[in-house]
């Protein structure tokens, strides 16, 4: 028995501290790709990488089960996260530079170019954010605050290891090897289809300002009270920066939404418009989280809600929700030929979708009656996800010169102006689904696993329209819902369903 614990350490100890050499041989398989170009030390790379990311799956719950009385432990694992980190994401960086000079004939070099540029601010955000946990963390335990032991606020290894991996097979990718063995199973993952990988960049990216949200949310209080001093209005200054970052990554995620459209990649512009959304949903949560929404009690009574980031947040929708949809609905109307568009006014169209965004928002802003857990009226981004899903089908039937754009054309027309209206209908109350899926888990789950099942298929327009539709006409049942209980942002302790 003492001999099984003792291996049964060893490999625990072998998968926790096992990660840097794998991943220093991986770095060292990649200089020799760069220098020779020879399929060998690819495959011997990417095998070191995936090793490594099996290690990195395996190891909390080797040293949990058989190294629970380590204290060591999770800081050994921070420190390994921390080595792998700093050597995995600035080559995969540099191997997607080099991997850019040997563009096979006919790729899209913008495309390309904009991936690279992308890799590259992802491996930033990364590292930025390892260091600025680690400068948290560390700073809130010497001021005695507990230390959190649980995933739920780092950055998920089973999301950041298998990203490194599948980033370092694609950029260090040599054509040419062996059609058998094992390059012909690594080989799929260099020939991943790019917008795929914006995809997973994507989230991997979301997951990070999560990770950073949550962070704040732990240890924040400790670093404040000792920069503040009491100082209570300097206290919500630094601390309206996070929420702020977030909103002004909602505006980023529209422009890059508009970008991947005009090079025709409107499936992955949704993508991105639903990043939008998210950072939407998360800016708002993480102010009033922190207390942001509430006026200091030695405040005067304001005559209105105006505030910085108010405004600021409805800028980033009129960029996200208003100005994008517009912006993509006109680019690809554009293209449909004149006989299936039936002289449709689509710019007139475009124009009067993005000015109802707006008075909405104004709306939004003005109201001194609001009704808390709704909207008066469809609220932005959701009338941007459903009037951009049908273009979607729209883009395909473009790219295929199907005779369906004779449906998909006027379809999306009438659909947009469906959606402005439906933005400015202030007497219709629609539920806010962000806070519905704070007190009922299940949805939020089952809204993740259609994008997540259905993202790369054909299909994912048609099941975000049908999932759209839905909450296009849920007033007609959630009218019932108490503003009280709309209005909870996370699960009830004990509330009826009635």
């Amino acid at each position: 028995m003492q001999k099984r614990e003792f291996l049964s350490t060893q490999a625990a100890l072998v998968l926790v501290y096992g990660r840097p050499p794998l991943v220093f041989a991986g770095m060292v398989f990649a200089i020799m790709v760069l220098l020779s170009r020879q399929p060998m030390f690819y495959v011997a790379g990417v095998v070191c990488l995936l090793v490594a990311m099996v290690f990195d799956l395996m190891d909390g719950w080797f040293a949990a089960r058989f190294r629970p009385q380590a204290k060591l432990a999770h800081l050994a694992d921070r420190i390994m996260d921390k080595a792998v980190y700093s050597m995995v994401f600035p080559l995969v960086a540099v191997g997607m530079m080099w991997r850019y000079q040997f563009l096979p004939d006919g790729a899209d070099q913008r495309l390309e170019m904009l991936h690279v540029v992308f890799v590259l601010v992802l491996c930033v955000a990364v590292l930025l954010r390892d260091n600025f946990a680690h400068f948290m963390r560390n700073f809130s335990l010497r001021h005695g605050e507990e230390e959190e032991l649980k995933e739920v606020t780092r950055l998920r290894t089973m999301v950041a290891a298998p990203v490194g991996a599948i980033l370092y097979a694609h950029a260090f990718y040599v054509p040419g090897g062996p059609g058998a063995g094992l390059y012909s199973w690594i080989n799929p993952l260099g020939e991943i289809p790019i917008q795929q990988l914006f995809f997973l960049e994507i989230l991997f990216l979301i997951i990070n300002f999560g990770s950073l949200a949550g962070y704040c949310r732990k240890y924040g209080t400790a670093c404040l009270d000792d920069l503040c001093l009491g100082d209570e209005v300097l206290r919500r200054r630094i601390l309206s920066v996070f929420p702020n970052a977030l909103t002004v990554m909602n505006a980023v995620m529209g422009v890059l939404a508009i970008l991947f459209a005009y090079r025709g990649r409107v499936q992955e512009a949704y993508l991105i418009l639903l990043g939008a959304g998210f950072f939407d949903r998360l800016d708002g949560a993480l102010a009033r989280k922190l207390g942001l929404t509430e006026p200091l009690p030695s405040a005067p009574p304001k005559k209105h809600n105006i505030t910085f980031g108010g405004v600021l947040d409805d800028v980033s929708d009129t960029v996200s929700f208003c100005i994008a949809p517009a912006v993509i609905f006109y680019l690809l109307m554009a293209q449909v030929p004149e006989e299936y568009t039936a002289g449709l006014p689509y710019a007139w169209m475009a124009g009067l979708y993005a000015l109802l965004g707006i008075t909405r928002l104004v709306f939004f802003i003005l109201d001194q009656n609001s009704i808390p857990g709704f909207f008066k009226g469809m609220p932005v981004p959701a009338a941007a996800l459903l009037t951009t899903a049908p273009l979607i089908m729209l883009s395909q039937s473009l790219d295929a010169q199907s005779a369906t754009l004779a449906f998909w054309g006027p379809f999306c027309f009438w659909l947009v102006l469906a959606g402005a209206l439906l933005m400015i209908a202030f007497p219709i109350r629609y539920l806010h689904i962000g806070r519905l899926m704070g007190r009922k888990p299940w949805v939020g789950r089952f809204t993740l696993l259609l994008i997540f099942g259905f993202a790369f298929t054909p299909y994912f327009g048609h099941v975000a329209l049908v999932y759209l539709l839905f909450y296009t006409f849920s007033p007609l049942f959630t009218w019932r819902i108490s503003p009280e209980i709309a209005d909870q942002e996370t699960r009830p302790a004990a509330v009826s369903n009635g």
